[in-house]
């Protein structure tokens, strides 16, 4: 069984910089589609990008495309999300997930491994 423990959030000021990290434990992560989401206080999480097993297809929210690049190694059982540009409206709590099914989805009822969540907060 894979598990999924996030990193690297913190405190930005707005059109900063951030680098999340999600290393996962587990011998067949290379077999996993994984993604991250986000949660904003008092809202519904939501999709913000995708990541095919073998790194060939990427797929991102529409509103992320151009400022956030998500990308894994393999090797180290571990994916990334690259986030520029913060705006204050990215402040929310994110997570890393994952899935067997091979489907690169936007609905986090796809997903059936999650971490714990890591905190980004952008100031204006």
């Amino acid at each position: 069984q894979v598990q999924l423990v996030e990193s690297g959030g913190g405190l930005v000021q707005a059109g900063g910089s951030l680098k999340l990290s999600c290393p996962a434990s587990g011998r067949t992560f290379s077999l996993y589609v994984t993604a991250w989401f986000r949660q904003a206080p008092g809202q519904e999480r939501e999709f913000v990008a995708a990541i095919s097993w073998r790194s060939e297809t990427t797929y991102y929210r529409d509103s992320m495309k151009g400022r956030f690049t998500i990308s894994r190694e393999n090797a180290k059982n571990t994916m990334y999300l690259q986030m520029n540009s913060l705006k204050p409206e990215d402040t929310a709590v994110y997570y890393c997930a994952a899935n067997r099914s091979g489907i690169l989805a936007e609905s986090k009822y796809e997903y059936n491994l999650w971490g714990q969540g890591t905190q980004v907060t952008v100031s204006s």
